[in-house]
This record gives C-alpha cells, structure tokens and sequence, in this order.
C-alpha cells in the first residue's frame, strides 16, 4: 500500500520531502489533543486548513486511516471539503474499512486503488527476482532469514538489500539475523497452520513475531476458532455438512485442509485441547503478564502434539 502511495505522489510530482506523514494511532492509543481529534492527528489540521503557505504543491500521507475515530474521521472530512486540494495530494492508506462520510468522499472526490494482500511465497518470488536483478551472492538460508524478519513487507525487504549490497563477499543467513532484529506483524492463521503440522519450532517462532504487535487474548481466539473448526470436521457425516455447519469464512483450501486432517486428531486430544484453553484463557486474564509469554508457549507446543 505504501508503494502505490509513493507511485501516487511521484506521478504528482512530489518528491519525498514534499509529503507530510502522518500515522494514526490504534483505537484506543495516542495521546489527547485539541477539540476531537488527538495529539498524533494535529498536523493534519494547519496541513490542510493552509497547504498554500508551504510553499508549492504538498501531499498528505494519512496511514493506518481504518484506525480514524467518528470524530476525527467527521472533522476530517470537513477539512478535505473546505481545502484546496488542487494544490494539495492527499493519500488515506488503509488496512480495512475507513469511517463513513470520509469513505464517502474519498470515492466522489478521488480513486480508491484495492492492493491485494501479499502471501509468503509471492514475497520469496519477489525477494528471488530482486536477489538475481541486484546480482548479489546470497548464502543457504539468507532469503529465508530475510523471510523471516520482513514477512510479507517487500517495502522492508528492499532496504535490507540496500545495504546487503554493501556486504563484501557472500551473504549469509548470520549476517542477516545479525544486522536487522524487526519482527514481522504476523496473522495468526500462519501460527494455527504450523499447529496443525505439529511443527513447534515454527509454530513458536512465529508466536513470538505475533507477540511483538498482537494481544495473547487476540491468539487465544484464533486457536479456540480452529479449534472449533477441528471439532466441527470431527462431528460431521461429510465435507459439504462440514462446510455448512462451519460457516462461510472458510476458503475451499482451508475447508479441504481441515477435513483430511480430522482423522489425525483424536476426540480426546480435542477434549484436552478445549481444558487446556480454558485454564490458559484464566491464566491470561488474572495473572500479571510475566507469566503470559510461556503459559502460551506451553500451550502451543501442546496443541502441536495433539494435532501433529
């Protein structure tokens, strides 16, 4: 999305210095400010209430706009109505649903580009591609460790090769663990499908990039899901009563998934998966956080032995 943001602006003729970005905090974060819009959010206002006094054409980069409250989202919209938006670029990158009458709007007065979501394996081909076009000499693992750090974030991947571009000799997967620490924002499908594998190293490597921006509570509903699902495929006659029983936000892959998988899971390792969610659940909810980390840990190496 950010890529298709910076094309925007480039064709407009901006360069990056011209740009004005702007984060939104999550619902429920940032700081109070004037009025109804917080503290985070402020530079919106004069940017838009007086682009003309920067100095030539200015873009506005408004990201993470899906986390705009009613409020701001209402007092936004007012701005954008009133400023003079031959003069100004603005771009809202979203990541979900943006608050009605902005969305509105946006559509009337610009064009909503859909980026479709990046999976693991399109970035491995994009990150080949970039590996051969830069002619870099790239050791067993290095493209997997770069995977491992960056995820799906091509936009991070890029940079990375930039200065990989400075390595004297062969690139290994050491010198890359080494140099860049960020962690990947995970969803927690890839965790339930390593689950499913029984494979635990990956499964808690990938809950501990998961924990760097998610909630264990958010973690703990993923895996009751599946696990619903699992008891769901467990119980029914055949794969189309399955699919009905488990309702319409299965793809076909994961319903297929789910189904062959259902005679490798007893009906005891489900009972004792359920007791054991349960207890964590109590866990995460009324023990101070230090304790969190490895009781879902525990929990997870746990439901590998009983699904792999």
């Amino acid at each position: 999305m950010l890529e298709a943001a910076a094309e925007h602006f480039g064709k407009a003729g901006l360069s990056r210095d011209q740009i004005v970005r702007v984060d939104v905090p999550g619902k429920g974060a940032g700081e109070v400010g004037e009025g109804s819009v917080r503290e985070e959010l402020a530079p919106v206002v004069p940017f838009l209430q007086s682009g003309s006094l920067f100095g030539g054409p200015q873009g506005l980069e408004l990201v993470d706009a899906q986390n705009l409250r009613k409020a701001e989202a209402d007092a936004l919209t007012e701005l954008l109505r009133d400023a003079d938006l031959g003069a100004a670029e603005v771009v809202l990158v979203a990541a979900g649903a943006i608050a009605k009458p902005l969305s509105d709007f946006a559509k009337d007065r610009g064009a909503v580009v859909a980026v479709r979501k990046m999976w693991e394996r399109q970035a491995a081909q994009w990150l080949d591609a970039e590996v051969a076009g830069r002619g870099l000499k790239v050791g067993k693992g290095a493209e997997e460790a770069l995977l491992q750090r960056y995820g799906t974030d091509t936009a991070g991947m890029g940079r990375a090769l930039d200065q990989l571009e400075e390595v004297q000799g062969k690139i290994t997967k050491e010198i890359v663990l080494d140099r860049f620490k960020n962690r990947p924002d995970e969803p927690t499908w890839v965790i339930t499908d390593a689950i499913g594998r029984g494979d635990a190293g990956t499964a808690l490597r990938r809950l501990s990039d998961f924990l760097v921006h998610g909630h264990p509570l958010v973690f703990l509903s993923a895996l009751e899901a599946d696990l619903k699902r699992r008891s769901l495929a467990a119980a029914a006659p055949d794969k189309e009563t399955f699919k009905k029983w488990a309702g319409g936000r299965l793809t076909e892959n994961q319903a297929a998934r789910l189904w062959n998988q259902r005679g490798r899971v007893r009906a005891s390792s489900l009972r004792r998966a359920q007791e054991a969610l349960v207890r964590a659940d109590r866990t995460v909810k009324s023990m101070p956080e230090e304790v969190h980390r490895v009781t879902l840990e525990r929990l997870t190496v746990a439901f590998c032995l009983w699904y792999g």
